[in-house]
């Protein structure tokens, strides 16, 4: 992970070998889990998520002396349910192998940051907002929140068990890492709750296909 980011891609080097082998087994189960049964119908939705998380995925918003990226966590396990994997794990690997953006070591590690959260947005969203009925937007909204605090959680947890560097100190990197998260989970809360608000509105199919 390169410190003037905070990224929640993490890069080749950050993580220990025991992790990266652990990381990149579960990995495998998870990708495993979101390619069965894949349907030829949702290939085309699947494509367009993943082209979307890797361009917003690339851009770098400032806060302080940190960056982030948008995570969207919350929009793509909502939309994509059980295919959130697949999506994110492709525009993972487009990410590391043309900007060099996370690792290939890491590959494994940084899809389960980001499609276990998306797993667990999908799940509140079908519990709260399909089965009970909740404002569309609302639920969204917190599935987005929720989304990059689950990513941090679990990417802090990975980096230290890796090496108990990460933690040391006030200004340590899993302190900087969910500090400079924290705006960033308040913008994709409007943001998610904005988009799923919409779509629900007005194409509710899209919604109930994830």
């Amino acid at each position: 992970m390169k410190n003037e980011g905070y990224s929640m891609h993490l890069s080749d080097g950050v993580l220990s070998l025991p992790l990266i082998i652990t990381t990149s087994v579960a990995a495998g189960g998870v990708l495993w889990y979101s390619v069965q049964h894949i349907r030829e119908k949702e290939i085309p939705a699947i494509s367009l998520l993943t082209a979307v998380f890797f361009i917003l995925a690339l851009i770098n918003i400032p806060l302080g002396p940190s960056t982030v990226h948008p995570l969207l966590c919350g929009v793509i396990g909502i939309l994509a349910g059980r295919r959130s994997a697949l999506a994110i794990g492709i525009g993972l690997l487009f990410h590391a192998l043309l900007f060099q953006h996370g690792g290939i070591t890491t590959l494994g590690a940084n899809l389960l940051i980001l499609s276990l959260p998306a797993y667990l947005c999908h799940f509140i969203y079908q519990w709260m907002g399909a089965r009970w009925k909740w404002n569309a937007s609302f639920v969204a909204g917190c599935c987005g929140f929720a989304g990059i605090l689950t990513a941090v959680g679990i990417g802090s947890l990975l980096l230290s068990l890796s090496s108990s560097f990460y933690s040391e100190g006030t200004f340590s990197t899993i302190r900087l890492l969910a500090l400079s998260h924290l705006p960033l989970a308040i913008i994709e809360m409007l943001l998610t709750g904005f988009v799923i608000g919409q779509l629900a509105k007005f194409r509710p199919q899209l919604v109930a296909a994830g």
